[in-house]
């Protein structure tokens, strides 16, 4: 899977345009404050702690790592794969195609050609492709819902930062002088709590969840791809019928490979 920087490189803008907004009109150490911080995000993932199995909060990282990956999938790869096993299928049997398995890489398409081969009912192939695509989304949707969560949850920390300051600074009210500094203490972890939430787990889960929306896709074209092959339809049927899953941009970007696929074989 191709790296995707449009992400990193989002965050990275983001930061620098609020960095440069601070110290456009003020000190950027005035909006430096630990204890904001530790209560913001500590006490976000603290709720996660409580919300999340500690087994389903290990994968964050991986989730993170997903984000720089490209979303955009190799449609043409997948729908040249199932019309070259559709016309060996044909022309030399179903069986002719269980070497190639070997070097299929997406593991949905192995086991859905691998029930054809062994001879099993187009209901039962269905029924056991719907079982695990929907163990395929269920697993995607955790870290979307973790995101999402953690973006709800780290601007109301943000709020309870500022109400333990604001409870602490009206405790001192003798000093009058220590009101505006206090207050401006006590609204940044507001201020930590918006940021978090709009420019890191937000963003991520939304990213998170187009990845599952093309994955759910790609497998889509697969479960038909492989009932059609079990059929025993044409070759350019299958590469029709897959083609119409396809959004208008990706149905340029597949013709345009194809051809070139075409052109490389001759």
């Amino acid at each position: 899977m191709k790296k995707n920087i449009v992400p990193f490189v989002g965050f990275i803008l983001g930061v620098a345009l609020i960095v440069w907004s601070i110290t456009s009109s003020g000190n950027l150490t005035s909006f430096v404050d630990v204890p904001s911080l530790i209560i913001t995000l500590g006490g976000s993932f603290s709720a996660l702690l409580i919300s999340y199995p500690l087994k389903t909060l290990k994968k964050i990282p991986s989730m993170v790592k997903n984000l720089m990956m490209d979303p955009n999938k190799d449609y043409g790869k997948l729908i040249e794969g199932f019309s070259e096993y559709s016309r060996k299928a044909r022309s030399q049997g179903i069986l002719s195609i269980e070497g190639d398995l070997k070097d299929e890489d997406n593991e949905l398409v192995v086991t859905g050609l691998q029930m054809v081969i062994d001879g099993m009912d187009p209901e039962n192939i269905q029924e056991i492709l719907d079982i695990k695509i929907d163990n395929i989304e269920k697993r995607h949707r955790e870290g979307q819902e973790i995101f999402f969560k953690w973006g709800e949850l780290a601007p109301a920390f943000g709020m309870i930062g500022t109400l333990i300051g604001l409870i602490i600074m009206l405790g001192e009210l003798d000093d009058p002088s220590a009101i505006g500094v206090g207050m401006a203490t006590a609204l940044l972890t507001t201020l930590y709590g918006s940021f978090m939430a709009n420019l890191v787990f937000l963003p991520i889960a939304t990213n998170l969840k187009l990845q599952t929306d093309k994955e759910m896709q790609m497998c889509e074209m697969i479960t038909e791809g492989i009932l059609a092959i079990q059929a025993g339809q044409n070759p350019r049927i299958i590469e029709q019928k897959l083609r119409s899953y396809l959004p208008d941009d990706n149905k340029e970007e597949v013709s345009e490979e194809s051809g070139q696929l075409q052109r490389e074989e001759q």
